[in-house]
């Protein structure tokens, strides 16, 4: 009896499944695609309605062979590629290349690599869904358009090796606008009062400066600090209202691709690329002790916050069996449910199974594996459970007047806290007990001074979400198209912060006036829309394309006559000790570095040096350079190394400690930047004033 032919896009993938099936069933894998558009050419044939010139990927040839080989033997062909748009195109290339007689050839799909799911999943085959393979050709047409027309004349007008994308030129231009608005950010005082207030019974509380006799609640400068604390400062005070009560804090709704990049970001510091290729392999299926290969959660790309009634159904026995019936949301959680073979069969990020808890699969996972298992089975429980409950206590304190407030919470029933040790909880604040009509004296007023703050940098995580926000990209887009803009050098990191290069500003600057509409935040939100109703079957995906290029064109058009060459490299004013010629300044994959001119004859290089003023503590010979880690991260060295390894990543000041004469660094907190000195032993600290 010949057997059947399962078709998946990844080994990792096909070695998982292959446990679940028979011997009856023989599991190949694609490696990702294997017929694409060429790179060498665009590959878009404008001329007839924008067809796609597909070809085999150079180096899959073996492999179509192998398949073609294993499909003509087999009695029934699956293609199990992965439920969404890129994997139902997978699908149709493979069927299209395998044979022409189709008849024998079914689409599969499993939104987790379970025995269950998978063996569920070939008894409802289905055929290829020939709106998600248009959506697809749709983005990957409009990409190439995008890229392979406007990359050239920026090749021609800057310099070679640079690029532009529907995404990626939205996303850096992003990035650029942002450091705009903190450069032009005026920033304005403003103070505070906080007061430390005592009962008879001398138990003493915290209370904030709320208003003045007039209404008036913010305080501009000093001035208007110092005529309060005239006022009030060891003055009685009147409890003119207690309101006590009680507030309850939800848990967040189960993960998205989204939501899991923002998250593993801002809790464990990952960078979108590394979450993602974490999930996958937890997707993919992981050898787990006692139990065997599995996938550990569902497929990673999504946008859904909805989970399987079966999963739901799970997950609340878990809570019950492990917490109690208090513990469980009667309501149902933050997690609606879906029955399977609805329209909507994409969930949220979960665990396949609930029973395997990260203490089971601990010893089975590498480290960050472990964490990011672990953010994942956390939430999605959580999601299932109940509210946590505080105590709350607020009340108004007058004097002539002027009114301070204080408040304070109790945590009575953690809920979900149980369970989402991610999630941050504030240390009680517990007020003595008042009521209307007690006199407290102030025993202490202090004014504090502010400055209103500028937005802040995009880190990986909030640009993942206001891309989200404004409906750029899907979520299988986010983490590649901040790999690029890295990678093409338009944007760097420092610290956690994403920042536009020199060069990212000027190629931004460029596509602006030249194709303003197509790096327009809204434009590419509607263009996104729109293909996503191709998707729907609403409308037919070459219609867009046409509507798109008409403009395009005549975009292509104006750019070509009136686009100026920019000249990027500069002369740094040295002379080539090898053969020379003039030294410049040039772009490179990873910034800026000096290159002789005479290059490819003279292959002379050096790095630039940043030099922040400060001599070397260790060595007293070099100066502290800027200089970047391999995975992008600044800190600072020595300019003589390897001679001497004087590292850091705090940056030096000039002033040694004034108590032991050691190195001080600048430490830069959300409260506060101060002065710290290296020598543990010391601990002297100099806090810095915001105005400095």
């Amino acid at each position: 009896m010949a057997k059947s032919l399962v078709i998946v896009e990844s080994p990792a993938k096909a070695k998982t499944i292959k446990k679940f099936l028979g011997r009856n069933y023989i599991i190949e894998a694609s490696v990702g695609h294997v017929i694409d558009l060429p790179k060498s050419k665009l590959g878009v044939n404008i001329e007839k309605d924008f067809e796609p010139e597909y070809i085999t990927i150079r180096g899959k040839g073996p492999v179509l062979k192998e398949l073609r080989k294993q499909a003509k033997k087999a009695s029934k062909v699956y293609l199990a590629t992965d439920p969404d748009r890129e994997g139902e195109a997978i699908s149709w290339h493979l069927a299209k290349a395998l044979s022409k007689d189709q008849e024998n050839i079914k689409r599969i799909e499993f939104n987790e690599i379970t025995k269950n799911a998978v063996k569920k999943a070939i008894k409802e085959p289905r055929e290829i869904n020939e709106n998600l393979v248009d959506a697809q050709q749709a983005r990957r047409v409009l990409d190439r358009l995008v890229g392979y027309k406007i990359s050239p004349l920026l090749w021609q007008k800057i310099r070679k090796g640079l690029s532009a994308g529907r995404v990626q030129s939205v996303a850096s231009k992003m990035i650029k606008e942002r450091e705009e608005e903190i450069n032009a950010f005026v920033k304005e005082e403003y103070w505070s009062i906080e007061g430390i207030f005592l009962k008879e019974k001398k138990e003493s509380f915290e209370g904030k400066f709320h208003s003045d006799p007039e209404g008036k609640k913010e305080l501009k400068n000093k001035d208007e600090v110092d005529r309060v604390l005239k006022a009030v400062d060891q003055k009685d005070f009147e409890v003119t209202k207690v309101k006590t009560g009680q507030k309850r804090r939800s848990p967040q709704k189960p993960f998205t691709t989204s939501s899991l990049q923002q998250e593993a970001s801002n809790k464990m510091g990952f960078s979108t690329k590394k979450t993602m290729s974490l999930a996958q392999q937890l997707y993919e299926g992981i050898d787990v002790k006692g139990v065997g290969t599995v996938g550990l959660v569902t497929y990673i790309r999504t946008d859904s916050t909805r989970m399987s009634k079966d999963a739901a159904e799970s997950i609340e026995s878990f809570i019950k069996e492990e917490y109690g019936d208090k513990y469980l949301d009667a309501k149902g959680g933050k997690a609606s449910t879906v029955n399977r073979g609805g329209q909507d069969a994409h969930e949220a990020i979960r665990p396949t199974d609930v029973f395997l808890t990260p203490s089971k699969v601990k010893g089975s996972l590498k480290r960050d594996q472990y964490r990011l298992y672990k953010m994942i089975w956390e939430r999605t429980v959580a999601s299932k459970m109940e509210k946590a409950l505080f105590n709350t206590l607020a009340v108004d304190l007058d004097c002539k007047g002027y009114v301070f407030t204080a408040s304070g919470s109790q945590l009575i029933f953690k809920g979900f806290m149980e369970v989402y040790s991610f999630s941050t909880l504030s240390e009680d604040t517990i007020l003595p007990e008042m009521k209307e009509g007690e006199k407290v004296k102030a025993k202490e007023m202090k004014g504090n001074q502010h400055f209103t703050q500028p937005p802040a940098r995009y880190t990986e995580a909030s640009l993942v979400k206001a891309m989200e926000e404004l409906g750029i990209g899907r979520p299988s887009t986010y983490s590649p198209t901040i790999s690029t803009i890295l990678t093409r050098g338009y944007v760097e990191r420092d610290g956690r912060y994403l920042v536009p290069t020199e060069l990212g500003v000027l190629v931004t600057e460029t596509l602006d006036e030249f194709f303003s509409e197509i790096i327009d935040v809204n434009f590419t939100a509607e263009l996104e829309n729109r293909l996503d109703k191709v998707e729907e079957g609403t409308v037919e995906w070459k219609t867009i394309i046409g509507e798109f290029y008409k403009d395009f064109s005549k975009m292509l058009e104006n750019a070509e006559k009136h686009m100026e060459e920019i000249q990027v490299e500069e002369k740094t004013g040295e002379t080539c000790e090898k053969c020379g010629g003039d030294m410049m300044i040039k772009y490179g994959r990873f910034g800026k570095f000096i290159a002789c001119s005479n290059y490819p004859e003279c292959k002379n290089t050096k790095p630039i040096v940043d030099k922040i003023g400060v001599k070397c503590p260790q060595c007293e010979k070099g100066e502290v350079i800027k200089r970047r880690s391999k995975k992008g991260r600044l800190f600072y060295g020595c300019d003589q190394f390897p001679e001497c390894r004087f590292v850091s990543w705090n940056p030096p000041v000039k002033e040694p400690c004034p108590k032991c004469g050691s190195l001080m660094v600048l430490k830069k907190t959300k409260k506060e930047d101060k002065h710290e000195c290296t020598n543990k032993e010391c601990g002297h600290t100099e806090i810095l004033k915001e105005e400095s």
